[in-house]
């Protein structure tokens, strides 16, 4: 009997159980009520009983099923997810899409204000933000290793569940391997996203020129110090949050109101210093900092001033760079902050043709220096 036809015959077993009552169950035969038993087990929903991930999770068999279904179906639930193909069939219907992808490693998993899992979908939604693009699809892939706790996976997903709920974005596909004890750090989080250009812009360094303002959405070096607090190895306490977030709508205000963007970058890893080391090389122009005018939440100063860092070098996870035309830069920043999340909005410098190449910052002391690109890596496994 081919499988095809197993299946048919168990779907009419079962059917044929559950009219029947009493002794009346009795008239199927044996092979039907054992197809009938199976078929109830498949239609259950597969939950997970262990307390911590097993080699066994990673393996491809019912464990795997198991620990797939149980948890990251359970949490992103969706038709085109639910099928559990090897790709999610899209169809947009559109000219312009936005594709992108990344990882994430961070350590702490949870830290104040968030965890790997917002982080992993706001950073993907993030990155397609920036580029113009309304975000529509993520695809997960998880490294576990061998006894990570259970619990702290479902508590991963849930918060991942709600970041894209919150995002308006749909988890349709995804990857989990396990590892062998000690050959990670118990979770690390892969994302890929697809996006939609709706608005007729090209972003980008070609377009930035002398005259151009620059902008920051908010106060800078949040998720960084965040982070680096939540591990307990400094004796410092500061009252910060991650301001991890979704920018895709403080975005289209900003698109909406200024169709003068030139450039946009989400100032993760390297923090705003390093996005414009990169717009001055590669634009060839120079840019000049009004180090008063970049706004840092006095917590922020205090621990950079304590561990010996530059809030300019500590990464975002909810704050992007704008290069502006400079006419636009009034009208950039009055949107920017109409937005909860642009409140604190700024323009914190210009562009210049002079030096090429380089950034320079204007000091509260009236002198001037050069903001180079980060050397070494001061706050490791912050995103």
């Amino acid at each position: 009997m081919t499988t095809e036809r197993t299946a048919d015959w168990a779907e009419r077993a079962v059917a044929e159980a559950e009219a029947l009552t009493g002794r009346e169950s009795g008239r199927l035969s044996p092979e039907q009520q054992v197809l009938a038993r199976i078929e109830r087990a498949r239609r259950r929903r597969p939950r997970i009983r262990e307390s911590r991930v097993t080699l066994a999770h990673g393996a491809g068999g019912k464990a795997t099923r198991t620990l797939v279904e149980g948890i990251f179906v359970e949490a992103f639930r969706n038709p085109t997810l639910e099928a559990l193909d090897d790709a999610a069939v899209l169809r947009p219907n559109v000219d312009r899409l936005a594709f992108t992808t990344d990882s994430y490693v961070v350590s702490p998993l949870f830290f104040p204000g968030g965890d790997i899992g917002d982080l992993a979908v706001n950073g993907t939604v993030n990155d397609l933000a920036v580029s113009g693009a309304r975000p529509l699809y993520l695809a997960a892939g998880f490294i576990l290793e061998e006894g990570f706790p259970v619990a702290d996976l479902q508590r991963i997903t849930a918060s991942m569940a709600a970041a894209a709920r919150h995002a308006g974005v749909q988890v349709v596909t995804g990857d989990t391997k396990v590892v062998q004890r000690g050959k990670a750090d118990g979770c690390y989080v892969n994302t890929a996203g697809i996006g939609l250009l709706e608005r007729p812009v090209t972003l980008g360094t070609g377009h930035v020129r002398p005259g151009d303002a620059i902008i920051v959405s908010g106060p800078i070096g949040d998720h960084g110090v965040t982070v680096m607090l939540a591990r307990g190895e400094l004796d410092i306490e500061a009252d910060l949050v991650s301001d991890t977030a979704p920018l895709h709508g403080l975005v289209a205000a900003l698109l909406d109101a200024a169709p003068g963007v030139r450039l946009l970058r989400d100032a993760t890893r390297g923090g705003v210093a390093t996005v414009l080391n990169e717009v001055a090389q590669a634009a060839e122009v120079a840019v000049v900092l009004d180090e008063a005018a970049v706004p840092v939440r006095p917590a922020v100063t205090g621990a950079c001033e304590l561990l010996g860092i530059d809030p300019l070098y500590v990464a975002c996870e909810g704050r992007f760079v704008a290069v502006v035309d400079g006419a636009q830069a009034e009208a950039a920043v009055a949107a920017l902050r109409r937005h909860p999340l642009g409140e604190d909005a700024s323009v914190i410098g210009h562009v210049t043709a002079d030096p090429p190449g380089i950034v320079l910052l204007r000091t509260a002391f009236g002198g001037t220096r050069v903001v180079d690109l980060l050397v070494g890596d001061p706050l490791p496994r912050i995103c």
